[in-house]
């Protein structure tokens, strides 16, 4: 069996300032690249890191936004031996995922309820691809209000067919009682009404002695669930109650609360939650994600497989962030499940460029813990406003900058951003320069201290192409690494050119 130790060296880096040793240590402490727009931030650093982790055997997960990705993709695992390890997820692939069924299986006892462990990878993924001013970011009525939603309309599913589809959730939401109908009556539409058939179904699931209970003593029932005042509410409880007491509160929820909430608050829940779904109901996505049984799993990543997802935002949109951001958040909760790894356990890697579209509230919470896990993130943007933008919310600055601070790598390409350019100059630090000076022929000096690389240099860098022989720069910043020079950062070239891999 191959050795996966994080001491193994990736890389050497190296230049006037000195040479460092770049490891697979390094690599699962996570990766972030800054670059502006032809840079060669993708094609050098980006390619040469993608390069190495595939020669190095990582499985991993890749996400797109340019059509051409995941052709790029495929000729890096040909160079290096890796063609027979791709998983892609593309219309034309046959390759699915159902993500109900995978988080219906994959939590074990003791952990999380399915219900739990589904709204948090919906309420997730409807969150990082939310309009910013839309519901206020970071108001906990909007998030209260979604989680009960989908909480509710989850649970609905499983009392009445005992599995979740995503056409079923969908059909709750859209149906849910609203005010002004008397929800005692049949409903007022000819079509079938599918929350209060969800309700009707669940409550006819339930045993024959509990169903008749119920009917008999409704409320009768519900004061015994508090109180278990009598040996019939006792028992009641014992054998019964948490399915009963499910059942009520799902059912207090659409009959009661969520018709009560004011028409304009319950349009902007219901359309956030409804739109999300809509686009899950549609081809490709539905089939590639909730039509068909999982022929692959996030786990296949610790055998080496690399699952790419071709579904970039650059043609199919919201609906294609969407996806990948869900199938990146249940991808990081399914290889942190492995917990400590060993020398023999896989690294596994995750590739986004233009990584902005991916971010999700959960990501710094993630990072903090990959690298017992072996996770090596690697993000690429132009720029931190991008990430600021994305972010949304409250205090998006400290949030990004507390997110950056979990990824121990820094290369920064050539940029016209000053903010990039003005952090990259102070993650860099100081250094002290020497000045000499002359007076009367007396020679003197002294020292001051001032900034190692000043953010103007970082505009200079060169950007790769024909004029600069395929070659790009970059400054490279490695926490708790150093030079053989005793100094934390390097310039490093970048070759843009296809070499295979060794």
């Amino acid at each position: 069996m191959k050795s996966f130790d994080l001491n193994d060296v990736l890389l050497q880096w190296g230049d006037k300032e000195g040479r460092m040793d770049w490891t697979v240590g390094n690599a699962v402490e996570g990766v972030q690249i800054f670059g502006g727009i032809g840079s060669g931030k993708t094609s050098g650093s980006g390619r040469t890191l993608a390069l190495k982790y595939l020669a190095a055997g990582f499985g991993g997960l890749v996400l797109t936004v340019k059509p051409d990705e995941c052709e790029e993709w495929e000729k890096y695992c040909r160079l290096t031996g890796r063609s027979d390890d791709l998983i892609i997820v593309s219309p034309r692939h046959g390759n699915y995922f159902n993500f109900l069924e995978y988080e219906s299986t994959s939590h074990k006892d003791g952990e999380q309820s399915l219900t739990e462990n589904l709204v948090q990878v919906l309420k997730t993924v409807i969150s990082a691809a939310n309009d910013k001013s839309i519901g206020g970011g970071d108001d906990r009525f909007w998030e209260t209000a979604q989680d009960m939603l989908l909480s509710n309309a989850l649970d609905l599913c499983l009392l009445a067919e005992g599995r979740v589809t995503v056409k079923m959730l969908y059909d709750i939401v859209q149906d849910a009682p609203r005010p002004g109908r008397n929800v005692a009556d049949p409903p007022q539409e000819t079509r079938r009404n599918a929350c209060l058939e969800a309700l009707d179904k669940a409550f006819s699931r339930m045993p024959e002695w509990t169903a008749k209970y119920l009917r008999s003593a409704p409320d009768a029932v519900i004061e015994k669930l508090r109180s278990a005042s009598d040996e019939e509410g006792k028992l009641f409880i014992r054998e019964n109650a948490p399915e009963i007491r499910t059942y009520f509160f799902v059912e207090d929820f659409f009959r009661r609360t969520f018709r009560q909430v004011p028409e304009k608050t319950r349009s902007i829940i219901d359309f956030t939650f409804s739109g999300f779904l809509y686009g899950l109901l549609r081809d490709p996505v539905y089939s590639l994600f909730a039509r068909h049984p999982c022929n692959f799993t996030p786990d296949d990543c610790f055998k080496g497989k690399i699952i790419i997802v071709d579904l970039p935002v650059k043609l199919y949109h919201k609906v294609g962030r969407d996806c990948q951001i869900l199938m990146k958040y249940i991808w990081q909760r399914a290889m942190e499940r492995r917990g400590k790894t060993g020398p023999d356990d896989r690294p596994v890697f995750l590739f986004a460029d233009e990584a902005q579209n991916f971010l999700h509230e959960h990501d710094a919470m993630y990072q903090a813990t990959a690298r017992s896990s072996k996770i090596a993130t690697l993000y690429i943007s132009q720029n931190i406003p991008n990430y600021y933008a994305s972010m949304g919310g409250f205090s998006p600055e400290n949030r990004v900058k507390s997110f950056l601070g979990t990824l121990a790598t820094k290369i920064f390409h050539a940029n016209a951003d000053t903010q990039t350019n003005q952090y990259a100059s102070e993650l860099i630090g100081l250094t002290e320069w020497r000045k000499d000076s002359s007076s009367q022929g007396v020679l003197s000096f002294s020292s001051e201290m001032a900034p190692a690389i000043r953010p103007e240099e970082f505009s200079k860098l060169k950007t790769g192409g024909s004029r600069n022989g395929m070659k790009t720069q970059a400054y490279v910043h490695v926490q708790s690494t150093l030079t053989d020079k005793n100094n934390n950062y390097l310039k490093a070239t970048f070759s843009q050119e296809y070499a295979p891999t060794s």
